[in-house]
């Protein structure tokens, strides 16, 4: 289960593209999707995509897709706008703002096996394994970076639950996990959003 891996020139070209998707929604308040013939060939393919802004260090924006439902190219765009607008936890981005963007494409989920949750936490893989928990309605994901700031099992669980609006210590033969891999590139410096 590993994601694909893409070269420095489509990695440059991919992070490129979300700046664009920034800026452009920031002035404009929206983004414009182009043809899909007119991407580059390793834009085309359906996949699932995240941008995540930083600024100053801190988080500053992060929308996602966990399931591929348009082409990498728009998937990035409409993330990157999600990510400048529409993150309900931060204000709307500013032109001004020195960010520094980083995009993280999925491979496809894989629904998990077990039988409880300590077997659960036994077949998780900290450092490479993005996983997805999801009970009812309740529901919640960690990207596979989010190991560097929770790096034991335990507890990266119980955080993963408290996203999902559950209680850390909740347990439900009703909870279904996937887990799924991510390769993740980020610009080398924080600037303005749009410049």
């Amino acid at each position: 289960m590993c994601a694909i891996e893409y070269g420095s020139e489509e990695r440059a070209a991919i992070l490129a593209l979300a700046r664009q998707g920034v800026c452009q929604s920031v002035m404009t308040g929206s983004v414009a999707l182009p043809d899909v013939e007119q991407m580059a060939p390793f834009l085309q393919p359906q996949r699932a995509s995240f941008v995540t802004l930083e600024s100053i260090g801190r988080l500053r924006g992060c929308i996602g897709s966990l399931e591929p439902v348009r082409p990498l190219g728009h998937d990035i765009l409409h993330n990157a706008c999600g990510a400048a607008l529409h993150d309900y936890r931060f204000q709307v981005l500013e032109a001004a703002e020195p960010i520094r963007i980083s995009v993280s494409i999925l491979s496809p989920l894989q629904e998990m096996q077990f039988t409880s949750e300590e077997d659960l936490l036994c077949q998780l893989e900290p450092g490479k394994d993005g996983v997805l928990l999801q009970s009812g309605r309740c529901r919640s994901t960690f990207l596979p970076v989010v190991w560097t700031s929770l790096s034991q099992p335990e507890v990266f669980m119980k955080e993963l639950k408290l996203k999902a609006g559950l209680p850390a210590d909740y347990w439900s033969e009703r909870v279904r996990v996937w887990r799924y891999r991510s390769e993740s590139f980020a610009e080398a410096v924080e600037r303005p959003a749009c410049e």
